[in-house]
């Protein structure tokens, strides 16, 4: 509706429930959508909320506690440090948590746009913590007695391997990007079918070959850890895949972009690490931190070589006689933990991208 002067009438303020039925029951369809939304929050999610809220058992030390209908968390309260830890020692249990405090507390100043000498915290984290957190978690050192890694389980190997795949596949991935991009021809034949062979199988082969295979290669008597073979194989798959996710941000990148920097007299790594490379990674950054995500979901697998894992823990938890029948109970605890972990990771993502003004203003 139009005045006489030819200006848009402005718009009439509506009641809370007037919004409700214009949004919802508007038209045929619209009911028609919002009585089966209805339908399938009545269907599923109140079930769920009952078995997993109101008909929970909570308290308790054994099973003879979990005497109602509902969701038995005693079960995960009372194997909750094995799933934190797995085997590893009751007395050293302090080692593990310092180690992923202090990675915590080191992070934090990154988030904070002012904080003074942030290459410093950067180079702490990538040089000095890898040491410092080898030497807490293994030991053998400074008086620490030594854990070994079959000892290890849970969230923690969870957190070791996706967090060492991740700091690791990111350099691989943007070498073997700039190796396929390369305009020598064995470089670029190299990278290119290392890229092509890796995507083309799937992780629990590449973790086989680790396992068994890369064994045979290595001279008689010397044998790698299985967790260190687990470690290898996950950062060569993740790489692969984030190859051709910074490829990707490359291409984007305009030609003048390239001309420019050759015309200020730049070398090309000068060129690729102070021009082209900042805009490529800040191009994609959804898309390497969706590989991440990817990649913290599919250290599941490591169970397949015998590293009990977060999930893995928990399957061999379910399997106790004293515990049987339990098993949903543990899934569902799997299921959340994950959740956490990766939302947070997609939040830091869009945290990174509106300080970066990544998207088109």
């Amino acid at each position: 509706m139009r005045h006489p002067n030819n200006q848009t009438a402005p718009l009439v303020a509506t009641s809370p429930l007037e919004r409700v039925w214009r949004n919802l029951f508007s038209s045929p369809m619209n009911v028609f959508l919002t009585l089966a939304v209805l339908f399938l929050l009545y269907w599923v999610v109140l079930p769920v909320v009952q078995w997993a809220f109101i008909e929970a058992n909570w308290s308790g030390e054994s099973r003879q506690d979990c005497v109602r209908s509902g969701a038995c968390w005693v079960f995960i309260k009372v194997r909750f440090a094995q799933f934190m830890y797995g085997f590893y020692p009751a007395a050293e249990r302090w080692r593990v948590n310092t180690t992923f405090l202090l990675f915590g507390v080191a992070c934090l100043p990154l988030f904070f746009p002012s904080f003074p000498r942030k290459a410093w915290v950067g180079a702490f984290l990538l040089v000095v913590y890898p040491f410092v957190g080898f030497i807490l978690l293994v030991g053998g050192l400074f008086g620490l007695p030594v854990v070994e890694t079959r000892l290890w389980g849970g969230l923690m190997v969870t957190l070791v391997v996706a967090g060492v795949g991740i700091v690791v596949s990111f350099p691989v991935g943007v070498v073997l990007a700039l190796g396929r991009r390369s305009t020598m021809p064995v470089i670029r034949a190299i990278c290119t079918a290392f890229i092509e062979i890796v995507r083309g199988i799937p992780l629990i082969s590449v973790l086989f070959m680790a396992s068994v295979m890369l064994p045979m290669f290595l001279p008689e008597g010397m044998n790698f850890d299985k967790l260190l073979r687990a470690l290898v194989g996950v950062t060569l798959f993740a790489g692969a895949y984030m190859a051709e996710v910074v490829r990707g941000g490359l291409q984007a990148i305009p030609r003048g972009q390239f001309e420019a920097a050759a015309a200020l007299g730049l070398g090309y790594w000068r060129m690729m690490g102070l021009v082209i490379l900042p805009q490529a990674l800040r191009i994609v950054i959804p898309g390497i931190v969706n590989t991440f995500i990817g990649l913290f979901k599919d250290t599941t697998l490591v169970l397949i070589i015998g590293l009990f894992d977060l999930l893995g823990i928990i399957r061999a938890a379910t399997a106790d006689p004293n515990w049987l029948g339990f098993t949903m109970e543990g899934y569902a605890f799997a299921a959340v933990v994950f959740w956490i972990f990766c939302f947070s990771m997609s939040r830091i993502s869009l945290l990174l991208e509106g300080r970066l003004q990544v998207s088109d203003k």
